[in-house]
């Protein structure tokens, strides 16, 4: 902060002096007027001598006249300083008037153009961070509000620019971001903590969080492998077991889903406003199970197969979809899987379980069409430059297990 301002103060001082420095020259020629008077009293003493000089037939009145000129010239030259001076008027008021125009446009230019009011908030950030952060770590006084957290990461940013590392800080800025929805900054910081300290088991709960609201199969599962790593050393972690929850929830491991929710339901007290909550997802989780274990008769085991013409052409970021439809029917799929992550060959089991539509499902059609297609954007429609395989009319009721190749290139 002093660098900076001293920085402007010397601006400022440099500005002055080049606006003042032609005034300081007049000054200097003004000082000059007593050598002025000896040299005009030089010139005149010259001048009597040349008269005598004359007088006495010495020189020519030629001569005379020459050297009258030239020494005429010489005292115009000598004295051209102090006549410039007096040309000008007092110079003193033009140089403070000089300094004053160029103090007043710095500052008007400064206030419409500078950014004071955020290196303002920027100090009081600094000069507030120990108050903002032991209210947010130990959650004395009223809760930050949105300014308040703003404050605070840009203090803790300026900390870690200042003072280097400090595992601490960073897990603060992580959190902080996270609040204000910044998860790019949150991963970062987090990232820095495990760089530092690889078993922060507080820094792999968070960073578990700020994952999860990415929303995509690569962060849940790298999500799911730090939640697994802090279990391992505290089995009774209920943050992990929550988030491990959700995340079996989502990818419809019922049966996993449904320990870990007990799990959580033994940890409350029946007065706790989400104990109820809780008590739902299980039944609910419940009834899915039960449902999955009535249809678990209509399911068709496909084995997965690529191509060794196609192996080469798999697209980027591939999402591959392996679903049932009926062989005479409706087009929507009757059951599908979708896996953005995998590694032909490989088995997928197809059941009433994977039905998109409750009143759509295998049970209601013997003969049935299996599909597999790598698809390039995530969408089921077909489109040019993706691969597909698909079996051919298999009966349910025969038939639980089907080979399907993916083999064609589709233009």
């Amino acid at each position: 902060m002093l660098t900076m301002w001293g920085g402007f103060a010397a601006l400022i001082i440099i500005a002055l002096a080049f606006v003042c420095w032609p005034f300081f020259r007049r000054f200097q020629a003004q000082s000059n007027s007593g050598v002025n008077a000896q040299r005009i009293d030089i010139f005149n003493q010259r001048q009597q001598e040349l008269a005598d000089e004359l007088a006495m037939e010495r020189i020519s009145q030629s001569s005379f006249d020459e050297s009258m000129v030239e020494l005429k010239r010489r005292l115009l030259n000598d004295l051209s300083p102090e006549q410039q001076l007096h040309g000008r008027g007092n110079n003193r008021i033009l140089a403070l008037t000089g300094m004053l125009f160029v103090v007043v446009l710095s500052g008007v230019f400064y206030y419409f153009t500078g950014s004071y009011q955020q290196l303002k908030s920027w100090e009081q950030a600094i000069e507030q961070l120990p108050e903002l952060g032991e209210r947010a770590v130990m959650g004395k006084g009223e809760p930050l509000s949105a300014n308040e957290r703003q404050a605070l990461l840009l203090g803790l940013r300026t900390r870690l620019a200042q003072d280097g590392d400090d595992a601490v800080a960073w897990l603060m800025l992580g959190r902080v971001a996270m609040t204000l929805d910044e998860f790019e900054m949150a991963t970062q910081a987090f990232d820095k903590v495990l760089a530092m300290d690889p078993d922060n088991l507080g820094a792999k709960v968070s960073y578990a969080q700020a994952l999860l609201v990415r929303g995509n199969d690569s962060s849940m599962t790298q999500a799911a492998k730090l939640l697994s790593q802090v279990l391992q050393q505290q089995p009774q972690n209920m943050d992990a077991i929550s988030m491990l929850a959700l995340i079996a929830y989502e990818r419809q491991d019922w049966l996993e889903a449904k320990s870990a929710f007990e799990l959580i339901l033994s940890s409350m007290r029946p007065d706790d406003p989400r104990y109820a909550m809780v008590a739902q997802r299980i039944d609910e989780i419940a009834q899915r199970i039960s449902q999955s274990q009535q249809s678990s008769g209509d399911e068709i085991t496909v084995a997965v197969s690529l191509g060794d013409k196609v192996k080469d052409r798999i697209p980027h970021q591939a999402i591959l979809f392996v679903y049932a439809k009926a062989a005479s029917g409706p087009p929507m799929p009757l059951a599908v899987k979708r896996f953005s992550e995998f590694s032909l060959p490989m088995t997928v089991t197809l059941s009433q379980a994977d039905a998109m539509m409750a009143e759509l499902t295998l049970a209601q059609f013997e003969q049935v069409q299996i599909i597999a297609r790598i698809s390039k954007d995530g969408d089921v429609a077909i489109a040019s430059g993706e691969l597909q395989g698909q079996s051919g009319v298999i009966d349910q009721q025969q038939q639980k297990q089907v080979d399907v190749l993916i083999d064609t290139l589709i233009q």
